[in-house]
């Protein structure tokens, strides 16, 4: 039997969901809502409604997995350490 017959195929990075102190695409939802760890440092960040940059403020959804984490207005990571 050849071993890659049965290795499960690899997920996609997603490169929206990099780490905002370290910069590493291990960025994942952490169990409360709105909240996320990198993996990789383990930082945590939490999801704010206002952009610490800019001051727009974004209507955010917290429970997708698909939430924006950059603001719509200047581009900025939406996400504050905690």
């Amino acid at each position: 039997m050849d071993g890659d017959a049965h290795t499960p195929p690899r997920a996609a990075i997603d490169p929206s969901r990099e780490c905002p102190d370290c910069h590493e695409p291990w960025l994942r939802p952490a169990n409360l809502p709105g909240r996320y760890r990198c993996v990789y440092c383990l930082h945590r960040f939490e999801l704010t409604s206002v952009c610490p940059n800019c001051g727009e403020h974004s209507t955010i959804v917290r429970m997708s997995s698909t939430a924006i984490l950059k603001c719509n207005h200047c581009g900025e990571s939406m996400l504050q350490p905690i």
